[in-house]
């Protein structure tokens, strides 16, 4: 028997047993799961019902809810027209925290050698964060600010360093900053975003042109607006659970503030997935340390209750299924 996590109702975690069907269809792979990170974002969103009624969450979280997204897994049996992946071969893809993943090939990214099972499992919220980084457009030089020291938070900074900006990250969590100054030369500031407003215009000798707010709190965008300069960009990557606490200010008008939305949703996989190995193998994008945690399947209630419990002190929480 094969088995998943599978959210029942509000803070309801449970692992189930279900049967995977024998036979593939000729496009479908078997795989077997390695690992997979939790989103720690969105999970538990979606775990603590963080959201609004009739916002997009409210109209896709139902339950039996499956959380998970970024899957590694090893090919143990191919359908008859699969030509593109080989048995034994490792391989990314979106889906479910499960032992087991029956799929189309087609979803289904090979991983180089060169690229560790603890780094490769990252590959679906470096996606996202590059949605961030292709929005925002930064590029040698410019002062880019990210918000928030999150899984999402650590890559949109990684991501701006390898592009050849000067970069901020912000956070009040000090074990998050700590993580993040292994990724290069960063200005970390500790606190809150008004609380360190002050710092970031002095360490970037100006307000940055470029800010990123990863967090999904919605009144970080009125003070994103208000350290942002003047006609620089704002970049929505944090999908708050409230969007209409998400208010204009004077800024937008008064300073010619660019507000750019972006989603995991607007760029396929494939490209920023290659690209990240190949950052990663050259050393210009430094995953080191981000797994904090680690679970194996039958542990599901206590990691989310973690991730509840202690945000602060968490960031890549793995699940084992070996």
């Amino acid at each position: 028997m094969a088995r998943r996590i599978v959210f029942n109702g509000e803070q309801l975690v449970n692992v189930e047993e279900y049967t995977p069907t024998e036979t593939l269809n000729p496009n479908q792979v078997r795989v077997a799961g390695i690992c997979s990170l939790m989103s720690t974002g969105t999970e538990n969103i979606v775990l603590n019902r963080l959201f609004d009624p009739g916002t997009h969450w409210d109209q896709w979280v139902k339950y039996p809810f499956y959380p998970g997204y970024s899957y590694l897994g090893e090919v143990t049996e191919l359908g008859a027209d699969v030509t593109r992946l080989s048995l034994g071969q490792r391989v990314v893809l979106r889906a479910g925290h499960a032992t087991e993943q029956i799929v189309d090939a087609d979803r289904c990214l090979p991983v180089p050698e060169a690229v560790d099972n603890q780094h490769a499992v990252w590959f679906a919220l470096a996606k996202i964060a590059y949605t961030g980084a292709h929005a925002a457009a930064h590029t040698l030089g410019d002062k880019v600010l990210v918000v928030g020291g999150g899984p999402i938070g650590q890559l949109s900074a990684r991501w701006a360093l390898a592009a050849g900006a000067k970069v901020g990250l912000v956070d009040r969590a000090a074990a998050r900053l700590s993580i993040a100054q292994q990724a290069g030369p960063l200005h970390l500031f500790t606190g809150l975003l008004d609380e360190v407003a002050d710092d970031i215009q002095t360490a970037f000798g100006a307000k940055p042109s470029i800010v990123i707010d990863t967090t999904g709190v919605a009144s970080v965008f009125q003070q994103a607006l208000a350290l942002c300069g003047n006609h620089g960009k704002v970049v929505l990557l944090g999908d708050t659970g409230s969007p209409e606490n998400q208010h204009l200010t004077s800024d937008v008008l008064g300073r010619g503030i660019h507000i750019i939305g972006t989603h995991d949703s607007h760029h396929p996989d494939k490209a920023p997935t290659q690209l990240l190995w190949e950052l990663i193998a050259d050393g210009r994008i430094n995953l080191r340390n981000m797994n904090t945690h680690q679970f194996s399947i039958d542990q599901a209630e206590e990691a989310y209750q973690l991730a509840n419990r202690d945000r602060e002190n968490t960031l890549g929480i793995i699940f084992h299924y070996r």
